[in-house]
């Protein structure tokens, strides 16, 4: 008995060192598609006269965003939006997005706040098409975006008071379409060794 809770506890030692040593890296799932979390509601260019179309809907397992970017009128966005719920993430390094796309351009928008306008911090992906994909998003790299501009001198995201959750994709005409599945946090595996 001694002996075989000492191999299990040799063999949990080399486990933790093996992560540790191949970058591996411990995920909490923040939103799955796959379980049928609810779609997010649409926010398109029709706020301000455009008349581009676009929604989120739940298929099997994931949620689908698409619809069509136009230029008339001015416009030329659409986007989807969680409800807001703060999630404190300060324990983790960012987030990792499985996404099917269309080859086009899309950000990844994350707001500290609950309200409708105001500035969002983005993330580009670029996924290809017609393959599933997972894509490692580091909150360092969240620039600070207000109406499509970047916001200079804007303190960077807290990821203590993540509210919403989104997808934008702007200035692409024609139609679209991109898959999630989940959004999930990430961080290093610690190293137990470095602490003895």
């Amino acid at each position: 008995m001694i002996r075989h809770r000492a191999m299990l506890m040799v063999l949990l030692v080399i486990a933790v060192t093996t992560a540790a040593e191949t970058g591996e890296k411990e995920i909490m799932k923040i939103i799955d598609f796959s379980r049928g979390d609810v779609t997010w509601p649409q926010i398109n260019d029709g706020v301000m006269g455009g008349i581009s179309s676009g929604r989120m809907s739940a298929s099997d397992g994931y949620a689908t965003f698409r619809g069509t970017v136009s230029f008339e009128n001015n416009g030329g966005f659409s986007s989807v939006r969680s409800r807001a719920v703060v999630h404190d993430l300060s324990a983790f390094e960012g987030l990792v997005l499985r996404v099917r796309g269309d080859g086009k351009r899309y950000g990844f928008r994350l707001k500290t706040d609950a309200s409708f306008d105001g500035v969002s911090y983005q993330f580009q992906i670029e996924p290809p098409a017609g393959e599933w994909t997972e894509i490692s998003a580091p909150f360092t790299d969240f620039i600070p975006v207000y109406r499509g501009r970047v916001v200079r001198d804007h303190p960077p995201l807290d990821p203590s008071r993540i509210a919403t959750f989104g997808l934008i994709i702007s200035r692409q005409e024609g139609p679209f379409r991109i898959d999630i599945e989940s959004v999930r946090a990430y961080r290093a595996v610690e190293d137990q060794e470095s602490k003895r």
